[in-house]
């Protein structure tokens, strides 16, 4: 018997990074992590910098980094809108590492006029690439 799928679209300022079915995506939404499946109620919400996390239509697992966006979810299709989107071995781990101790030196001298909301925005966007960096590590491992 064949999985229930939907149509999975995630997309980039730049390119669409993926089209296909996918019977499960989870992500990061505003109010915490969302598990979409077919079927699921239409939703509109932001999401978070964080993890998507897919299983395609073959029971594939894909891992992407996502700086954040827009969820949308209809009866027939699921869309995904990021500025950033990185399949997880496109991320610079390096580069992540190197970001997250700069926001958290930055916040660590913070002065009067230090922006805290921005600083915070590097810090969670380089611990979410860690985090994907960390997911496929632990996948390989298996």
């Amino acid at each position: 018997m064949a999985a229930m799928t939907v149509h999975l679209d995630i997309v980039s300022a730049e390119k669409s990074i993926f089209n296909g079915r996918v019977s499960h995506l989870q992500v990061s939404g505003a109010e915490g992590e969302l598990g979409i499946m077919p079927g699921h109620t239409p939703l509109l919400t932001m999401i978070k910098p964080g993890m998507a996390r897919i299983i395609k239509q073959n029971e594939e697992e894909e891992v992407f980094y996502l700086s954040g966006g827009m969820l949308e979810v209809q009866h027939s299709s699921v869309s995904v809108l990021a500025d950033v989107v990185m399949r997880a071995d496109e991320i610079d781990e390096q580069a992540a590492l190197e970001s997250k101790k700069r926001a958290e030196a930055l916040m660590a001298e913070a002065g009067a006029d230090f922006n805290y909301e921005a600083a915070m925005v590097e810090l969670s966007k380089a611990m979410a690439q860690l985090r994907v960096v960390e997911t496929i590590k632990k996948n390989i491992a298996r």
